[in-house]
Protein backbone atom coordinates (compact mmCIF):
# COMPACT_ATOMS: atom_id res chain seq x y z
CA UNK A 1 0.00 0.00 0.00
CA UNK A 2 1.17 3.90 -0.34
CA UNK A 3 1.45 5.58 2.59
CA UNK A 4 0.38 8.93 2.81
CA UNK A 5 1.94 11.64 5.09
CA UNK A 6 -1.35 11.45 7.52
CA UNK A 7 -0.44 8.07 7.92
CA UNK A 8 2.82 8.44 8.51
CA UNK A 9 2.19 11.02 10.98
CA UNK A 10 -0.55 8.92 12.91
CA UNK A 11 2.06 5.38 13.17
CA UNK A 12 4.93 8.18 14.30
CA UNK A 13 2.30 9.68 16.73
CA UNK A 14 1.09 6.42 17.96
CA UNK A 15 4.83 5.31 18.82
CA UNK A 16 5.64 9.04 20.44
CA UNK A 17 2.45 8.33 22.86
CA UNK A 18 3.54 4.87 23.53
CA UNK A 19 7.08 5.80 24.36
CA UNK A 20 5.52 7.10 27.68
CA UNK A 21 5.15 3.08 29.01
CA UNK A 22 7.11 3.09 32.13
CA UNK A 23 7.17 -0.96 31.71
CA UNK A 24 10.42 -1.73 29.84
CA UNK A 25 10.96 -4.88 27.74
CA UNK A 26 14.51 -6.18 26.75
CA UNK A 27 15.03 -7.64 23.07
CA UNK A 28 18.08 -8.53 21.01
CA UNK A 29 19.92 -6.63 23.73
CA UNK A 30 17.72 -3.54 23.23
CA UNK A 31 15.37 -1.95 25.41
CA UNK A 32 12.21 -0.57 24.66
CA UNK A 33 8.97 0.26 25.90
CA UNK A 34 6.58 -2.12 26.02
CA UNK A 35 3.71 -0.81 24.25
CA UNK A 36 6.17 0.06 21.59
CA UNK A 37 8.17 -2.92 20.62
CA UNK A 38 4.73 -4.57 20.60
CA UNK A 39 3.53 -2.25 18.08
CA UNK A 40 5.99 -2.79 15.73
CA UNK A 41 5.38 -6.51 16.01
CA UNK A 42 2.30 -6.17 15.54
CA UNK A 43 2.89 -3.97 12.10
CA UNK A 44 5.79 -6.36 11.11
CA UNK A 45 3.52 -9.36 11.63
CA UNK A 46 0.32 -7.90 10.08
CA UNK A 47 3.30 -7.19 6.82
CA UNK A 48 3.99 -10.33 6.66
CA UNK A 49 0.52 -12.05 7.17
CA UNK A 50 -1.62 -10.04 4.96
CA UNK A 51 0.43 -7.45 3.27
CA UNK A 52 -2.21 -5.96 0.97
CA UNK A 53 -4.65 -5.21 4.01
CA UNK A 54 -6.32 -1.93 4.15
CA UNK A 55 -4.99 1.48 5.75
CA UNK A 56 -7.52 1.19 8.90
CA UNK A 57 -6.10 -2.22 9.57
CA UNK A 58 -2.98 -1.18 9.71
CA UNK A 59 -3.48 1.67 11.76
CA UNK A 60 -5.96 -0.07 13.88
CA UNK A 61 -2.74 -2.83 14.53
CA UNK A 62 -0.12 -0.40 15.50
CA UNK A 63 -2.44 1.46 18.38
CA UNK A 64 -4.27 -1.74 19.15
CA UNK A 65 -2.90 -1.34 23.09
CA UNK A 66 -1.76 2.27 22.98
CA UNK A 67 -1.82 3.82 26.47
CA UNK A 68 -2.36 0.44 27.90
CA UNK A 69 -0.41 0.91 30.95
CA UNK A 70 -3.03 3.71 31.74
CA UNK A 71 -5.33 1.38 33.01
CA UNK A 72 -4.28 -1.07 35.45
CA UNK A 73 -5.36 -4.63 35.68
CA UNK A 74 -5.70 -4.35 39.14
CA UNK A 75 -8.16 -1.90 38.94
CA UNK A 76 -10.93 -4.34 38.33
CA UNK A 77 -11.67 -7.80 40.36
CA UNK A 78 -9.34 -10.74 40.05
CA UNK A 79 -12.22 -12.85 37.98
CA UNK A 80 -13.35 -13.75 34.46
CA UNK A 81 -15.94 -10.56 34.77
CA UNK A 82 -13.58 -8.10 36.31
CA UNK A 83 -10.76 -9.13 33.24
CA UNK A 84 -13.44 -8.71 30.35
CA UNK A 85 -15.03 -5.47 31.84
CA UNK A 86 -11.43 -4.38 32.12
CA UNK A 87 -10.54 -5.35 28.38
CA UNK A 88 -13.87 -3.61 27.48
CA UNK A 89 -12.82 -0.35 29.27
CA UNK A 90 -9.23 -0.76 27.41
CA UNK A 91 -10.63 -0.94 24.02
CA UNK A 92 -12.58 2.33 24.69
CA UNK A 93 -9.65 4.15 25.97
CA UNK A 94 -7.19 2.88 23.25
CA UNK A 95 -10.44 4.29 20.40
CA UNK A 96 -10.65 7.42 22.15
CA UNK A 97 -6.94 7.80 22.02
CA UNK A 98 -6.58 6.89 18.36
CA UNK A 99 -9.11 9.44 17.43
CA UNK A 100 -7.78 12.24 18.64
CA UNK A 101 -4.67 11.51 17.31
CA UNK A 102 -6.02 10.65 13.95
CA UNK A 103 -8.11 13.80 14.03
CA UNK A 104 -4.57 15.83 14.82
CA UNK A 105 -3.12 14.24 11.34
CA UNK A 106 -6.25 14.71 9.59
CA UNK A 107 -8.13 12.13 8.86
CA UNK A 108 -11.63 12.38 8.69
CA UNK A 109 -14.46 10.76 10.84
CA UNK A 110 -15.46 8.06 8.48
CA UNK A 111 -11.56 6.86 8.60
CA UNK A 112 -11.44 7.40 12.23
CA UNK A 113 -14.62 5.11 12.87
CA UNK A 114 -13.52 2.32 10.76
CA UNK A 115 -9.89 2.26 13.20
CA UNK A 116 -12.21 2.45 16.37
CA UNK A 117 -14.53 0.24 15.04
CA UNK A 118 -11.88 -2.20 14.70
CA UNK A 119 -10.30 -1.55 18.25
CA UNK A 120 -14.18 -2.11 19.44
CA UNK A 121 -14.30 -5.35 17.73
CA UNK A 122 -17.77 -4.30 17.40
CA UNK A 123 -18.34 -7.78 15.49
CA UNK A 124 -18.14 -10.97 16.45
CA UNK A 125 -15.45 -12.75 14.64
CA UNK A 126 -15.60 -14.70 11.78
CA UNK A 127 -18.13 -11.90 10.20
CA UNK A 128 -15.85 -9.81 9.52
CA UNK A 129 -12.86 -10.13 7.58
CA UNK A 130 -10.98 -7.19 8.85
CA UNK A 131 -11.86 -7.97 12.59
CA UNK A 132 -10.56 -11.52 12.02
CA UNK A 133 -7.72 -10.67 10.55
CA UNK A 134 -6.96 -8.10 13.72
CA UNK A 135 -7.26 -10.93 16.01
CA UNK A 136 -5.08 -13.39 14.04
CA UNK A 137 -2.39 -10.91 14.28
CA UNK A 138 -2.92 -10.39 17.77
CA UNK A 139 -2.65 -14.27 18.45
CA UNK A 140 0.02 -15.02 15.95
CA UNK A 141 2.24 -11.94 17.93
CA UNK A 142 1.49 -13.41 21.61
CA UNK A 143 2.57 -17.19 20.67
CA UNK A 144 5.63 -15.50 18.62
CA UNK A 145 6.63 -13.39 21.48
CA UNK A 146 4.64 -14.02 24.83
CA UNK A 147 3.65 -17.10 25.28
CA UNK A 148 6.90 -18.30 26.35
CA UNK A 149 7.02 -16.18 29.52
CA UNK A 150 3.43 -16.57 30.09
CA UNK A 151 4.18 -20.45 29.91
CA UNK A 152 6.68 -19.63 32.49
CA UNK A 153 4.50 -17.99 35.08
CA UNK A 154 1.80 -20.85 34.70
CA UNK A 155 1.60 -24.53 34.89
CA UNK A 156 0.87 -26.70 31.70
CA UNK A 157 -2.75 -27.25 31.93
CA UNK A 158 -3.40 -23.27 32.19
CA UNK A 159 -1.56 -22.20 29.53
CA UNK A 160 -2.71 -24.96 27.14
CA UNK A 161 -6.47 -24.15 28.39
CA UNK A 162 -5.41 -20.36 27.40
CA UNK A 163 -3.98 -21.52 24.01
CA UNK A 164 -7.47 -23.47 23.32
CA UNK A 165 -9.10 -20.26 23.58
CA UNK A 166 -7.03 -18.05 21.60
CA UNK A 167 -6.97 -21.09 18.39
CA UNK A 168 -10.95 -20.65 18.84
CA UNK A 169 -10.25 -17.04 17.54
CA UNK A 170 -8.05 -17.81 15.28
CA UNK A 171 -9.01 -18.63 11.21
CA UNK A 172 -7.68 -21.24 9.70
CA UNK A 173 -5.21 -20.11 7.79
CA UNK A 174 -3.85 -17.89 11.24
CA UNK A 175 -3.44 -21.81 12.16
CA UNK A 176 -1.71 -22.71 9.49
CA UNK A 177 0.82 -19.39 9.66
CA UNK A 178 1.09 -19.97 13.43
CA UNK A 179 2.57 -23.53 12.73
CA UNK A 180 4.90 -21.97 10.63
CA UNK A 181 6.58 -19.68 13.49
CA UNK A 182 10.08 -20.30 14.80
CA UNK A 183 8.75 -21.20 18.41
CA UNK A 184 10.98 -22.61 21.50
CA UNK A 185 10.24 -26.48 21.52
CA UNK A 186 7.96 -26.51 25.18
CA UNK A 187 6.42 -23.13 23.01
CA UNK A 188 6.05 -25.60 19.98
CA UNK A 189 4.71 -28.51 22.54
CA UNK A 190 2.10 -26.34 24.36
CA UNK A 191 0.57 -25.41 20.76
CA UNK A 192 0.62 -29.21 20.07
CA UNK A 193 -1.30 -30.08 22.82
CA UNK A 194 -3.59 -27.01 22.72
CA UNK A 195 -4.50 -28.39 18.77
CA UNK A 196 -5.10 -31.65 19.37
Amino acid sequence: MTFSPRFQCALSAFDAYNESDPNVEEFNGEKFPKEVLYAQRMTERLASYAPDAPEELHLAVRCQHIGRWEIGRKTFPDDRKGYLQWRSKLALHHSAIAGRIMQECGYDHDMIGKVQFLLQKKQLLQHHPLTQTLEDVICLVFIEYYLEDFAGAHDDAKVIDILKKTIRKMSSRALEHAQRLSLTPRVSTLVGAALA
